[in-house]
């Protein structure tokens, strides 16, 4: 069997008399597009930041190719979801690329032509040549993921997590980020845990979906596609607890 390029084993986090999650146990293989799935609060995005290397576990177990998480470590990428950036600000799109690369490494640098060259590959890569030379806050929402994917890339990470990527796109590049995301997973084996609400836009690409916090949903088929439709959720438990749920290990389906 293939090692798993994530794994925790009894996972747990605590902030308080709150928790987050509990006993969560998870493998994640290489080339797998695993969906997190769930309203706020429930600690999705803290999971991200165990598995960066931002948080400590109160239990439990993290490791990624066998080894425990490190704050900047060049094996995981992250991509965050879209943040309003301001239009008079000068960065452009090619320097925010280049963060991606020695940005979190204070005083660490790479040699000029050998980031030139690398940046100019991740954009190639997300194929944003066109617009990667303007101003950030120019740029259009999809544009501007695409440049933050590409960011995240510049490392050859084993592992990409993104949080939210989808949030304050339209639909058509809702489309455009996940494709993208899934070409590279199959393109270089990259495994991919992709927290996110809008469930819809990555159905055709995931191979696992988390449980949905006790959320009554509807499955259903229009035009040959699968739709999640689903109700207000109800995540805490008798004791006021918020747990995240198992991942289901169906292929391709989703669930309840």
């Amino acid at each position: 069997m293939t090692a798993p390029r994530l794994s925790l084993r009894g996972a747990t986090m605590r902030y308080g008399t709150r928790t987050l999650f509990e006993g969560l146990d998870l493998d994640v293989a290489p080339g797998e597009f695993l969906a997190v799935l769930g309203p706020n609060g429930v600690g999705k995005s803290t999971l991200l930041k165990v598995v960066l290397g931002l948080e400590r576990l109160r239990a439990g177990t993290v490791e990624i190719d066998g080894v425990p998480p490190q704050r900047g470590r060049a094996a995981v990428g992250y991509v965050p979801q879209l943040h309003a950036v301001d239009r008079e600000l000068a960065l452009r799109g090619v320097d925010l690329v280049r963060l991606g690369l020695d940005g979190h490494r204070y005083g660490v640098t790479v040699r000029r032509t050998t980031a030139r060259a690398r940046v100019a590959a991740a954009v190639a890569a997300v194929g944003a040549e066109g617009y990667a030379h303007r101003p950030v806050g120019q740029l259009s929402g999809g544009e501007q993921q695409r440049l933050r994917i590409a960011q995240a890339l510049l490392t050859e990470p084993s592992l990409l997590l993104c949080d939210e990527p989808l949030l304050g796109l339209d639909l058509h590049h809702q489309r455009e980020v996940t494709a993208l995301l899934d070409a590279r997973r199959r393109s270089h084996g990259t495994s991919i845990v992709f927290v996110t609400h809008e469930i819809n836009p990555v159905l055709p690409y995931v191979d696992r979906l988390s449980s949905l916090f006790g959320t009554e949903v509807e499955v259903l088929t229009v035009n040959g596609r699968l739709l999640i439709v689903g109700g207000e959720p109800d995540v805490a438990d008798d004791a006021g607890h918020h747990h995240l749920g198992h991942v289901h290990d169906d292929t391709g389906g989703a669930h309840g």
